[in-house]
């Protein structure tokens, strides 16, 4: 099934069941106010959402264009960011002339982002100095059930509840001196935007699989295709090893949302899913970089297909102001 939040002028704003095709939704009031209450009483609410799904199946609902639509969670418990792909770690620490870490195969790389505030799938994307380096990051991410600490990879499916997706916008330009301090990122991460609709693992079927998503990541910028690598092919930790990482000391409670980070193919030919590794294939390609970072004007869009070209999760559509 498939949820969503519509803007009801509270910050956790009105959980509703949308249809298989995006077109409709009926408002979920009676089972859950909004979707983090469904996550935190998920093995109750999820047969009642079920129930409302199976009607919009049958053709009920309203138009989903008479609403606006919120990041599915407004504002989370949590939101750790990994960094599964490693083709898109080597190109980003090439750009800042750091070598990537010797356990870059063994141990997943993940940073905890602001969650207080999540950016609408159509929010402006603020440039707030253009000498930031302001750049898109379009990702993968689970949304967490109650997971206790010590799960393994064997059994981390459990765990997931809900799949979206997110551009987790990075000011690349404040990165370097930000992380040269040893202690992370924080202002060179501003609030991140996620796709209207979460949906259940069983959406995907079979594209689903190894705690993967098996589908192209489309991105837009200014009208043209930016990317669309495959968001299985080359993810080197699959969702359920980040699971286990991050709970080997801890548990997280539910509504925590993991994502993969940036989805990036060796395979240089199917494009890119942020501006700085387009930069750096350019300037090992020519000594040259020709693709600014995002300014005014621009224009951001990121979607994932099923195999008939229906939008699976809705599409994060930014401008940049």
């Amino acid at each position: 099934m498939k949820l969503a939040t519509i803007d009801n002028d509270s910050r956790d704003g009105k959980l509703v069941v949308v249809s298989r095709d995006n077109q409709r939704f009926l408002p979920a009031n009676d089972i859950a106010s909004s979707l983090q209450v469904a996550l935190d009483h998920w093995d109750n609410a999820s047969s009642g959402l079920s129930k409302l799904s199976a009607r919009l199946d049958q053709g009920d609902g309203q138009p989903i264009t008479e609403v606006k639509l919120l990041s599915p969670l407004p504002r989370a418990y949590e939101w750790i960011d990994g960094s599964a792909y490693i083709n898109h770690i080597v190109l980003v620490r090439k750009a800042r002339n750091v070598e990537p870490p010797a356990t870059l195969r063994d141990d997943p790389l993940v940073y905890q982002g602001g969650s207080g505030h999540f950016l609408s799938p159509t929010a402006d994307i603020e440039i707030v100095n253009p000498e930031y380096g302001y750049d898109f990051e379009a990702e993968v991410c689970v949304v967490l059930g109650d997971t206790p600490r010590g799960v393994n990879p064997s059994n981390a499916s459990q765990c997931v509840q809900l799949l979206m997706l997110v551009n987790d916008i990075s000011l690349r330009n404040l990165i370097p001196a930000e992380l040269q301090k040893g202690f992370g990122f924080f202002v060179s991460k501003p609030a991140s935007a996620f796709a209207p609709f979460a949906v259940t693992p069983d959406e995907l079927g079979e594209h689903w699989r190894d705690g993967r998503v098996h589908r192209p990541l489309v991105s837009h910028l200014n009208g043209q295709l930016f990317g669309e690598p495959s968001a299985g092919v080359d993810m080197h930790f699959s969702f359920f090893d980040l699971i286990a990482h991050i709970s080997q000391t801890r548990s997280f409670t539910a509504g925590t949302i993991l994502g993969s980070g940036t989805v990036s193919n060796f395979d240089s030919t199917r494009g890119c899913s942020c501006l700085q590794e387009k930069r750096m294939l350019e300037k090992i390609a020519t000594g040259n970089i020709s693709t600014p970072f995002l300014n005014s004007g621009d224009r951001v869009q990121i979607e994932m297909f099923d195999n008939n070209g229906h939008s699976i999760f809705g599409r994060i559509d930014q401008q940049c102001r």
